[in-house]
């Protein structure tokens, strides 16, 4: 069974997003317009940004060079 109202609006997932995900205390989160929600949450259709632990791993598979390290 889905959450979803009628609307189409899954409001527990909308709900778990805004206070767990963006740490909104619940007034605030009832307080923001569905405009400002999505801009919050951002496009799901972009890429996620790069954090530390992703630029971390990037960097342990593929280290810069130094001209001296050529083998």
């Amino acid at each position: 069974m889905s959450n979803a109202s009628p609307e189409g609006l899954d409001w527990p997932a909308l709900l778990r997003a805004g206070v767990q995900g963006l740490r909104l205390e619940p007034s605030v989160f009832w307080a923001l317009t569905p405009a400002e929600l999505q801009l919050m949450l951002g496009d799901p259709s972009q890429s996620a940004p790069l954090l530390s632990e992703g630029l971390d791993a990037l960097m342990a598979a593929w280290p810069d060079e130094n001209e001296g390290d050529q083998e």
